[in-house]
């Protein structure tokens, strides 16, 4: 059920898809590059059905279906890659983060794990923030790109669809339920990592039905073993 006085009505900006190309120094396969779809595409159980990825095993899939990016950050990484001397030019269109949905007025402050949007035709589902991974360092040419987005709390979002339907750039994104008000990813982002072992928070959060069972994993984990896992080799890769 949708909390009374929350109402989530926006347009999508563009809808982006993208194919597997070479990536960074070692080339790669990756789908990070995506480009804007014109028309409806299809949205199925694993995602946008002209969308490709790379690397299956840690991108796509269920639980990531699609990847939703608030074009409202964009400003803020501009600046700070300016003064880091990274690649600004990669943000001068949507899509810079590998996103397949791009908003305006939507960020992780005003969006729950569970939340159901119905986007198009589809209805989808808010399943985990984004873990920010070391392909964001060789995309925007600066090698702390990835532990800043995680610090940031700017990471955007993933759906996992409940219906499958179809998108188009233009269509409405509208919140149908909000089951979980207490859990906005800004929470979630928070707990996982700054007040890393908070165990009461930690337990709930293990215990949050539509939060993708990795989460709900790392979690249990962190109760169990009272240490934060090392996140190092998926931030700065080797």
């Amino acid at each position: 059920m949708k909390d009374e006085g929350i109402d989530i009505d926006i347009d999508i900006a563009a809808v982006l898809a993208g194919k597997v190309r070479p990536f960074g120094p070692k080339g790669l396969p990756s789908g990070i590059a995506k480009i804007v779809v014109d028309g409806p595409v299809k949205v199925t159980t694993l995602g946008l059905d002209i969308d490709e990825q790379g690397d299956p095993k840690h991108h796509g899939g269920p639980e990531k279906a699609i990847h939703h990016y608030p074009r409202d950050h964009y400003h803020a990484w501009r600046e700070s890659l300016t003064a880091q001397g990274g690649e600004v030019g990669v943000l001068d269109h949507a899509g810079a983060f590998g996103e397949n949905l791009s908003t305006q007025g939507l960020t992780e402050a005003d969006i729950c794990i569970g939340d159901r949007f119905r986007i198009g035709t589809a209805l989808v589902e808010v399943s985990q923030a984004r873990q920010p991974c070391w392909k964001l360092n060789h995309r925007f040419g600066f090698a702390g790109m990835s532990r800043a987005v995680q610090e940031s709390g700017r990471t955007g979002w993933y759906y996992r669809v409940i219906e499958e339907g179809e998108v188009s750039s233009g269509d409405r994104l509208v919140l149908v339920a909000r089951p979980y008000p207490q859990w906005s990813l800004q929470r979630l982002l928070h707990v996982l990592y700054v007040d890393r072992l908070n165990y009461a928070a930690l337990a709930e959060m293990a215990e949050l039905p539509p939060l993708a069972e990795s989460w709900r994993k790392l979690a249990r984990q962190r109760v169990a073993n009272h240490v934060v896992e090392d996140m190092e080799r998926r931030l700065a890769g080797g």
